[in-house]
C-alpha cells in the first residue's frame, strides 16, 4: 500500500514560536494574483512567551463580518508584555484575513468558508491552505483554543461564551469551566446543525480545550459587545494560569440548545416582521416571526412558530429573507 505524505504547507511564519519575549509578525501565504504575481496573503500574528506554563490560542475573525474577536484581540496584541504571562498566549486577530479586509463572511478569493474548511489541504484553496496551517502548526501547540464569532451581517445573538457537549468528559468539564470563567452574559451548551469541516471539530479531535463565543451580530460590535470580549479574554487567560490575578466575574444565564428543535428556518423568502425580540420568552407553536410575501400585495404572511419553549437566543438580522435562511434560534433556560 503507498503511504500517502502531505505536501509541507506554503505558509511561513515571521515569528519564532518558541522564543521568549513577545513578537509581532505575520503568518506569509504565497499568492500570484493579476496585480502581483509574486504576492502573498500576510496574516498578521503576535507570540508572546515567558517561561513555563500553558499555551493559548486566541483567534478572531474566522468569518470576516464578525468584529468582537478582532477588536480584543488587536488590543491584547499590544497591550500584553511578557512579563504579566507564564507559558505562551499565540494571538491571530484575523484568521481568514482575506474576509476580515472585504468585511465578508466568506473569502472574496476563493469563497472559502474557513470554519467548512478544516483539516484543510496544503495544495488547496487560499482559504484550505490557512486551515491546514492551523491544523498542522498552531492548534498542536495549544492547550487552550478560543474563537471569537458573532452572527455577522445575517446574524444576531443574545452575547454568549459556548462549549459542545463531547465524548470525552472530562475535556468537555474543562471546556465549561473555561465557559463560566468568561463569564459572558449568558453561557451556552452549544449545538452545531452543521459541524463538518469546523475549526472546533478540528481543535477537539486532538484533544483540545475549546471554547467560542456569538457576541451580538448585524455586521458590526458594540461597546458592550467588545468589552465583553476583552474581559473574557483576560478571564480565560487568568483561568489558565498563564496571567496571573483572579477572573472577573460576572453573573451569567446558562442557555441549552438540546437539539434540532432549536432553530426555526425561512420556507420561502420576504420582507420579515420579528414577532418577539432576543433574550424574550417564547412557548411552543408560539409565532417568533412573520414573512411577507413581496411581488403583491394583499397577501397573508408566513408565521414562523417555535418548535419548544424556552427564550429567543439567536435572530436573522437583515429586513428580507431568502428560502432556507435561519430565521431564529430557540434556547432553554437551564439555570
Amino acid at each position: 500500500m503507498t503511504e500517502t505524505r502531505l505536501r509541507p504547507s506554503p505558509i511561513s511564519a515571521t515569528v519564532d514560536f518558541a522564543a521568549e519575549g513577545v513578537q509581532h509578525g505575520f503568518l506569509r501565504l504565497p499568492y500570484s494574483r493579476d496585480d502581483s504575481a509574486w504576492g502573498s496573503v500576510m496574516i498578521p500574528i503576535t507570540v508572546v512567551r515567558n517561561g513555563k506554563g500553558p499555551t493559548a490560542l486566541l483567534t478572531g475573525g474566522n468569518h470576516g463580518d464578525e468584529y468582537e474577536g478582532p477588536i480584543a484581540l488587536f488590543d491584547l496584541a499590544r497591550s500584553l508584555k511578557p512579563e504579566e504571562v507564564s507559558g505562551a498566549v499565540i494571538i491571530v486577530p484575523a484568521m481568514n484575513y482575506p474576509a476580515f479586509l472585504a468585511g465578508t463572511r466568506t473569502s472574496p478569493i476563493d469563497k472559502g468558508n474557513m470554519n467548512r474548511s478544516f483539516p484543510g489541504r496544503p495544495d488547496g484553496a487560499v482559504t484550505e491552505k490557512i486551515a491546514d496551517y492551523f491544523s498542522r502548526v498552531l492548534l498542536p501547540m495549544a492547550d487552550i483554543v478560543l474563537d471569537f464569532h458573532s452572527g455577522g451581517k445575517t446574524l444576531d445573538f443574545l452575547p454568549f461564551c459556548a462549549a459542545h457537549i463531547l465524548p470525552n468528559k472530562q475535556q468537555e468539564a474543562q471546556a465549561f469551566d473555561f465557559v463560566t470563567a468568561f463569564a459572558a452574559p449568558y453561557s451556552m451548551k452549544m449545538l452545531e446543525i452543521d459541524a463538518v469541516g469546523m475549526y472546533d471539530t478540528a481543535a477537539e479531535e486532538m484533544g483540545k480545550i475549546f471554547i467560542t463565543t456569538e457576541l451580538g451580530g448585524g455586521g458590526t460590535a458594540t461597546a458592550r459587545s467588545a468589552a465583553i470580549a476583552k474581559r473574557g479574554t483576560m478571564n480565560v487567560l487568568r483561568h489558565a494560569g498563564i496571567v496571573a490575578g483572579a477572573v472577573d466575574t460576572e453573573p451569567t444565564t446558562w442557555l441549552d440548545m438540546p437539539d434540532g428543535r432549536c432553530f426555526s428556518f425561512a420556507e420561502q423568502g420576504g420582507l420579515i416582521e420579528p414577532a418577539i425580540d432576543l433574550g424574550e420568552a417564547v412557548a411552543k407553536d408560539a409565532v417568533i416571526a412573520r414573512i411577507y410575501p413581496t411581488g403583491r400585495t394583499g397577501e397573508a404572511p408566513r408565521e414562523i412558530r417555535a418548535a419548544m419553549d424556552g427564550i429567543l437566543c439567536a435572530r436573522h438580522f437583515p429586513g428580507l429573507v431568502k428560502s432556507g435562511d435561519c430565521v431564529g434560534v430557540v434556547a432553554i433556560v437551564t439555570n
